[in-house]
């Protein structure tokens, strides 16, 4: 290899080096961490980056919007001369700041609200181009919903639905009649609480744990037409193509009248099955893969910083902001967490993106 070649294509090698693939890392304008450590995983997250540089070839005269912004972005890498280096994100960070103030400063930033607000903002966007084409058109749409009533195009799901949606289904039984209702709700991830040296397995079981409905929480049953006792629970009903899981490492606590980051190891597989599953899911037994996770460094919510480790063609890369480094699969450990709750500094898994085999 010549003089010329980085260290990263050093460590991953020109035999090993994915053809058209690009490794760059991102700038940060200051507290930018947050945005950049998530859109390497999305980026990585090879359904979404597909669909993203689809939306950038069919569209080529839309008005700016943080989709176009993030088209551009993910276009720019995946079509530099060179293979390795880093990029500005400029353009995608103004368009974010004008969209949404709370990311308009210089403050640290919430990195699961920002995968949060993109995913819905960027699914937005999508739906109002679609009802603006099916209006100027004039096109009818097709088909009826339920009860009979036409379903718009609009509100068919859009590519980010098909990628990262599961529905989740709340099962209440009537301790007295014993009769079952349920009910079900979309996610784009899922939230999960954690506990001192558990696994991200456990915490979805605890997640589905059921709980009683008794004394001032008493469900109102329709079949016995007054409140009873009840036992509730969660289950997932729909698998996403990608799982999105949030660790909740940041909690409230009264007594110092802020939040608290919540450091406790939890030891996340490369391969993840769903246990938690209701009897009607289609396909429970699908097979996930470990594609991204979104790191945070540091002990506490208002300091700190963002990185990511991401999985492409059979390795792992750190990016942290502008600085890409190929990392062997054991130093996924070093992100489960701490196992006492007197260390101080930590990195800890935040974000977690786990990839169907079926998607791949």
């Amino acid at each position: 290899m010549g003089a010329n070649i980085s260290q990263l294509e050093r460590d991953i090698g020109s035999e090993q080096f994915p053809c058209n693939e690009h490794y760059f890392g991102l700038v940060n304008f200051g507290n930018t961490c947050y945005s950049n450590s998530v859109l390497q995983a999305l980026y990585f997250c090879k359904p979404f980056r597909d669909k993203v540089l689809e939306y950038k070839a069919k569209n080529k005269r839309t008005k700016e919007t943080l989709l176009t912004c993030l088209a551009d972005l993910f276009h720019s890498i995946a079509t530099q001369k060179k293979k390795v280096g880093s990029i500005a994100p400029k353009k995608f960070i103004a368009r974010l700041r004008k969209e949404k103030e709370e990311f308009d400063n210089y403050m640290q930033q919430d990195a699961h609200e920002f995968l949060n607000f993109l995913i819905n903002h960027i699914s937005e966007i999508i739906l109002a181009e679609r009802q603006q084409n099916s209006t100027t058109n004039n096109v009818k749409s097709k088909g009826t919903g339920e009860n009979g009533t036409t379903t718009h195009a609009s509100q068919e799901p859009t590519w980010v639905h098909e990628i990262f949606q599961g529905i989740l289904t709340s099962e209440t039984k009537c301790l007295n009649c014993e009769n079952v209702s349920s009910k079900d709700e979309d996610f784009f991830d899922l939230q999960v609480d954690i506990e001192q040296n558990t696994s991200i397995t456990h915490c979805l079981r605890c997640f589905s744990n059921t709980e009683t409905l008794c004394s001032d929480n008493k469900f109102k049953c329709d079949n016995c037409c007054s409140y009873q006792e009840a036992q509730k629970r969660m289950r997932v009903k729909k698998l996403p193509a990608i799982l999105a899981l949030h660790l909740k490492r940041f909690k409230y606590v009264e007594q110092y009248n802020r939040h608290i980051k919540v450091s406790h190891r939890v030891v996340f597989p490369l391969e993840l099955r769903l246990f938690n599953t209701s009897d009607d899911a289609v396909n429970p037994d699908k097979l996930y893969d470990l594609v991204a996770v979104v790191i945070h460094c540091g002990s506490g919510p208002n300091r700190g910083h963002y990185i990511s480790i991401v999985k492409s063609h059979g390795f792992w890369l750190l990016f942290d902001d502008d600085q890409v480094d190929k990392i062997d699969a054991s130093t996924i450990e070093d992100f489960y967490g701490l196992t006492s709750d007197t260390q101080k500094s930590s990195e800890t898994g935040y974000i977690l993106f786990y990839q169907s085999r079926e998607s791949l």
